[in-house]
């Protein structure tokens, strides 16, 4: 038996579930994951801990959630961003558990916008985007699952995106894969922000804002929940090896 942790996002709910026995499982490496058990900060807390007198996983108390503040250059898109457009079939083959193909994907990331998008995310020849947030309205993400979506997106130095609403599988991959913070705006802010824009997230419990300081004006945005320490964590295996879900790499 095995207690679940629940993504605290309106936008998407799902569970993950630990297994009875953690020792009789080998560890397991995604293509996706760039991250040992040594890459992830000693100050990790898990959200849940076992209690040494049984085998079930228990909730911990909650702890507020650390600050975290991202600031730069704004890219506003539209409704409907589909993963064909976030990162074309054609370049599913790079494997981003290398680090050269990792850093290429990045080179492509949005390359499917059609032309109306004057500004490029990343410029023609460069690697990574001058944009750290980008910002979209609904259904960010539609189309193919694809983990690869997000993770072009961080590898071209994306932090976070900030949309009216997201396909589910596409907030899944994000957080699976700790690439970028999937945030969800309580108005329609890519009406009210351009390309170009100088802004700053400030990830909190409970009370994350979007601050445009270029035109001044600042939206709420709604809580990531227990998403939140999984991105920080670098994705759900690196998550669940701190939290004793999985054995480590070095076990």
């Amino acid at each position: 038996m095995a207690a679940s942790l629940q993504f605290g996002n309106p936008t998407l709910s799902r569970n993950l579930s630990s297994p009875n026995n953690s020792s009789s499982f080998a560890p397991f490496r995604s293509p996706f994951l760039r991250f040992n058990s040594t890459s992830v900060a000693s100050d990790f807390k898990p959200l849940v801990s076992r209690n040494a007198s049984s085998s079930f996983v228990t909730r911990s108390a909650a702890e507020p959630q650390e600050r975290k503040t991202f600031h730069g250059l704004c890219y506003v898109v539209g409704d409907n961003i589909d993963t064909d457009q976030i990162i074309p079939a054609e370049f599913l083959t790079l494997v981003p558990s290398n680090p050269d193909e990792y850093e290429k994907l990045g080179s492509y990331a949005l390359i499917g916008l059609p032309a109306a998008y004057k500004e490029r995310f990343v410029e023609p020849g460069e690697m990574k985007t001058k944009y750290s947030i980008i910002i979209g309205g609904e259904n960010f993400g539609c189309g193919s699952s694809r983990e690869h979506a997000p993770v072009c997106l961080g590898a071209a130095g994306a932090k976070a995106v900030v949309a009216q609403s997201y396909a589910r599988i596409f907030f899944r991959n994000s957080v699976a894969t700790g690439e970028v913070y999937p945030l969800d705006s309580e108005v329609r802010v890519c009406d009210e922000c351009k390309t170009g824009d100088v802004a700053t997230v400030e990830l909190r419990e409970g009370d994350s804002i979007l601050i445009n300081h270029t035109t001044g004006k600042e939206y709420k945005l709604k809580p990531i929940g227990d998403a939140g320490p999984v991105i920080d964590a670098g994705g759900i295996f690196a998550y669940a090896r701190k939290a004793g879900m999985i054995p480590s790499a070095a076990a």
